[in-house]
């Protein structure tokens, strides 16, 4: 049962009774929440649990269904984000709002610019942002940038910036530092502490619990669309939290691994593998049956291994020999012909992976279809099987196959990323930080799926930012520093010590 998160008098936002439908599917039931000001609150749940949902409504990208929001008191609504926003209430999205086209000074003022003489003035636009960018930390960022140039978390960050550009007294975050690198997670914790020192109201979504440890000051679960149970930081374990979260205990959470063979039969080599600077001439050999992590900091060419490897990147050289046989991947469709069978589920589903206005069933079978045609006639019988096969292996819950795939939560739409690819049945499957922004559950479920795989004799490229993933998950990893590899860990070698002294080249301390 809920219990009560605080006094009506003391609540900032309080939301009471609300319920939100998509179709035949819950996503909130009968919600009672509040957050106070001068407070950090983090809400913590499954993908699907209604997190989203509930900061979606807050934050007036959706309309209740049902139930009561007040803003001190006073009952509200916000039939729009801006009509939120007007009323101090700012929502930084998981998954970035920013114009790509457009420099981080048009982004940071897109809504309100300054003005002079009714024109947008760009001198005190810029000031404006570098005052901004300051304040966070991100004095290297250039206001001039355009945005697609920069790396995803100088991407996270400029959006942080953009929100405080609108003075917000409830800051929403959805999983905001999940791109971000540990140094910027510690300049963005530093902001938001003073942020609540100043006596603003901080909801935060995050599945890191060492951040949450962190920051929180109340932690709030939810399951299922239901608000479980409102607590101070600190007062249930780690433990107790999961299994509110997933309402059943976990018996283990990484699936063993095998004992390594005595000799694993490679299914793919890499020699001398270059690329403009970013990628040094790597060896790599992966065998069948095995899971090879890629460790060391962000930004050191994993992305850019597993890219080229897809064949996204044009002007690569080395020697790339798949079962055997030397191949030339120059193209997406090269990586997923018969013989080579590569799969790559990409870093950013929503820009990378989805097609998000389509059906869960066309991004389902779109990487496929030539499996699921005759001469020029797609088989709907087949189709229909195929999308029923996809969202049942991967236990996607969907209320139709035919709701756009935008509809799901964050942790459904990773999982049809990787369905869509599995169809393929690719022997050879590259992974960019897939669990980033998804809860415990659908992690675990990932983890066993990867096992899975690899037991079925297939070959695994997994890239993590996230160091425990690398040890529980994998059979070897490969740390790269400046586009190289610089140690290959195996057994007992694979430890977060060993990890961290060969991302940062510290040989000494890594032997």
């Amino acid at each position: 049962m809920s219990t009560s998160p605080s006094e009506p008098a003391q609540a900032h936002v309080q939301l009471t009774g609300v319920t939100k439908r998509y179709g035949g599917v819950t996503a909130l039931d009968n919600v009672d929440f509040a957050c106070e000001l001068g407070s950090v609150h983090a809400v913590l749940g499954e993908n699907g649990a209604g997190k989203s949902t509930l900061i979606k409504i807050m934050s007036g990208v959706v309309q209740p269904d049902e139930g009561e929001i007040r803003l001190d008191g006073t009952p509200t609504s916000f039939s729009h984000p801006a009509a939120a926003n007007a009323q101090g209430i700012v929502c930084i999205f998981q998954e970035l709002s920013l114009l790509p086209d457009l420099s981080v000074a048009d982004n940071i003022s897109i809504a309100e610019p300054p003005r002079r003489f009714g024109l947008i003035d760009r001198k005190a636009q810029r000031r404006r942002a570098e005052d901004l960018l300051a304040r966070i930390g991100c004095e290297d960022v250039n206001p001039m940038a355009r945005v697609r140039d920069l790396p995803l978390s100088r991407r996270q960050m400029v959006e942080i910036a953009k929100a405080l550009a609108k003075d917000p007294s409830v800051l929403i975050l959805d999983e905001a530092t999940s791109a971000l690198t540990s140094a910027d997670v510690d300049t963005v914790f530093g902001i938001l502490r003073r942020l609540r020192e100043d006596g603003i109201s901080i909801l935060t979504i995050s599945h890191r619990m060492h951040e949450i440890e962190a920051i929180a000051d109340k932690c709030s679960v939810f399951r299922n669309g239901r608000h479980i149970e409102t607590f101070a930081q600190g007062a249930r374990s780690e433990g107790e939290i999961v299994q509110m979260m997933i309402g059943r205990e976990i018996t283990a959470h990484f699936p063993p691994k095998p004992p390594p063979p005595e000799a694993t039969k490679p299914m793919l080599q890499l020699e001398k593998y270059s690329w403009e600077g970013k990628l040094k001439s790597i060896d790599l050999t992966v065998g069948a049956g095995e899971i090879v992590g890629l460790g060391g900091l962000d930004g050191q060419g994993q992305k850019e291994l597993l890219l080229g490897l897809f064949g996204v990147l044009k002007g690569t050289s080395g020697t790339i020999t798949v079962q055997g046989k030397e191949v030339t991947i120059a193209s997406p469709q090269d990586a997923k012909a018969a013989g080579v069978d590569l799969a790559l589920i990409p870093e950013d589903r929503k820009t990378e992976g989805l097609m998000l206005p389509m059906s869960i069933a066309d991004n389902l079978t779109i990487a496929s279809l030539n499996r699921l045609s005759r001469g020029l006639f797609v088989d709907q019988d087949a189709l229909t099987a195929a999308v029923e096969d996809g969202i049942q292996r991967m236990q996607i819950k969907v209320g139709s196959s035919s709701d756009p795939v935008s509809t799901l939560s964050g942790g459904n739409q990773q999982k049809v990323v990787i369905a869509k690819w599995l169809m393929t049945d690719p022997k050879i499957i590259l992974l960019n930080d897939p669990t980033r922004g998804i809860d415990v559950g659908t992690k675990q479920e990932i983890y066993r799926l990867l096992r899975s795989l690899a037991e079925a004799g297939a070959s695994v490229i997994y890239y993590s930012t996230d160091y425990e993933e690398l040890i529980g998950c994998c059979d070897r990893v490969a740390v790269m520093y400046d586009g190289e590899i610089v140690r290959e860990l195996k057994g007992d070698e694979i430890n977060e010590r060993n990890i961290i002294a060969s991302a940062l080249k510290m040989d000494e301390a890594a032997e």
